[in-house]
């Protein structure tokens, strides 16, 4: 399933590729306005907040400028060259392109290089040995395309940002394309939904029967007969359980309600970045049926890896949203022509307490659900015996493309740790018919590397030439499991 390109922006430019965007020189004044309209659409100047629901074609939102959201940068005739960095050179054209899908380790750090119509340096915040470690992975279990984004809730600040696309195909920066499915990464606006709406909380019950794969009109219906299964809205988190969402959501929810919710987490408007982000589509139905589906993660919604970075980085940040970043500084001519501030603050996107509910749900995920098994060993030792983790799985096949996609998306530690610094974490991974890895594995590795590093007890780095034998996904009749 393939969502549109990302939007045109403003009127004199236009999306070169994902992360780049092209502008012809005009007039003055319009030149003016194009760069404004370009800081607005990464963030250097606020977005106005969504209104209404968003099919998978919704354009950027309006956006209005604030003295108050424009980055911290050298002021004098060079500030002007500093707004430029963010546009892309046309045919013709003047002004800057910031490729991210081009990053190149120089010594102890990433930059990427700018172009036209002078040249200059991004200098990334990446932390070089982690993103070492990340591409080194994506290429050791050779996924067709992948993501990995980790970041730094309580200000922002992206440690890796590595995607891959296979050899012979287009390089592209994959971590702000909104094309994939969110699958049951939709359960995080769910629970969230539940918790606000209707006053539901981790240790609710709720007895359920069949959906596994798909979610039938009777699997709406409670029956004592068939019922026989019984679990908790914390338990049916970590298990992925599609049928409760889908029966939960269908009595307690409304498709008003559950858009709230998810254009509160930034669903069908542009996530603010250092280059355009393609919004996460929403289209929810009104019938009963697909809006149960929906609920449950039965596509009708996309979700890019750098917003659900930033999605699981809200939990993890108590409710409160933090502008994601990943340009440290641009350099241009021997100057420093643009400095990142230390944090920008979004607002607060839920409350602290359902915050915490949330993330009770999503520990369950690692500690007894779907991922139990990729952050423990064979011998059942978790790779983390000291930091507890929050994180939900997604998993759903497009048999016609012939892909299949897994997702990790998650935050450790979930609970305060002594002088342990907490990260969020996703990861997207593509695989066709033959595949060695699923997401949550991934994830499991770079926050492996990352703990590690950080000299936490108990945590061991991840070790080269892991890659298992491939499964091959044809051969199972799941469409979607969790």
């Amino acid at each position: 399933m393939r969502h549109s390109s990302l939007p045109v922006l403003i009127l004199a430019c236009a999306p070169l590729f994902a992360g780049a965007v092209a502008c012809k020189a005009g007039d003055a004044k319009t030149v003016e306005n194009s760069v404004n309209s370009a800081l607005s659409a990464t963030g250097l100047a606020p977005q106005a907040p969504a209104t209404g629901a968003a099919s998978a074609s919704a354009s950027a939102p309006t956006t209005a400028a604030s003295e108050d959201d424009e980055p911290s940068m050298d002021v004098g005739d060079d500030a002007i060259v500093a707004k430029k960095f963010l546009r892309g050179p046309a045919a013709g054209g003047e002004g800057w392109k910031l490729d991210l899908a081009q990053l190149q380790p120089a010594g102890d750090e990433y930059v990427t290089a700018l172009a036209a119509p002078s040249e200059g340096t991004a200098h990334l915040t990446v932390d070089a040995t982690l993103q070492k470690t990340a591409e080194k992975l994506l290429a050791e279990y050779e996924i067709p395309e992948a993501s990995i984004v980790l970041v730094r809730p309580r200000d922002g600040k992206i440690l890796v940002y590595a995607s891959r696309i296979a050899t012979g195909r287009t390089k592209r920066d994959l971590n702000v394309e909104a094309s994939a499915p969110s699958a049951s990464l939709f359960k995080i606006i769910t629970g969230t939904a539940l918790v606000d709406h209707a006053g539901l909380g981790p240790e609710t019950p709720q007895c359920w029967s069949g959906g596994m794969h798909r979610i039938q009109e009777r699997d709406l219906q409670a029956d004592p007969k068939r019922d026989t299964l019984c679990t908790t809205l914390a338990g049916a988190m970590g298990h992925s359980t599609n049928t409760v969402f889908a029966r939960l959501a269908s009595q307690k929810l409304t498709p008003t309600s559950l858009g709230e919710t998810a254009r509160a987490y930034r669903y069908g408007s542009a996530l603010p970045f250092d280059v355009p982000v393609e919004p996460s589509a929403l289209q929810i139905p009104e019938e009963t049926l697909g809006f149960a589906r929906t609920a449950a993660g039965f596509w009708n919604t996309t979700l890019s890896p750098l917003h659900a970075a930033w999605i699981a980085s809200v939990v993890a940040n108590g409710g409160e949203g933090v502008r994601p970043y990943v340009v440290a500084s641009l350099e241009s001519g021997g100057k420093t022509m643009y400095t990142a501030p230390e944090s920008r603050p979004l607002g607060r996107i839920i409350s602290a307490r359902t915050a915490e509910q949330v993330t009770r749900m999503m520990e369950n995920t690692v500690a007894e659900g779907t991922s139990r098994k990729a952050f423990h060993d064979p011998r059942g030792k978790s790779f983390f015996p000291q930091l507890p983790i929050a994180g939900k799985t997604g998993t759903l096949t497009d048999e016609k493309a012939g892909r299949f996609y897994t997702w990790f998306s998650g935050f450790a530690p979930s609970r305060p740790v002594a002088n342990v610094e907490p990260v969020a974490i996703a990861v997207l991974a593509v695989n066709g018919a033959n595949w060695k890895v699923k997401a949550n594995t991934v994830a499991r590795e770079v926050l492996r590397a990352y703990f590690a590093g950080q000299d936490v007890p108990g945590v061991t780095a991840p070790t080269a030439g892991k890659a298992k034998a491939t499964k091959n996904v044809a051969a199972a009749t799941t469409k979607k499991k969790h």
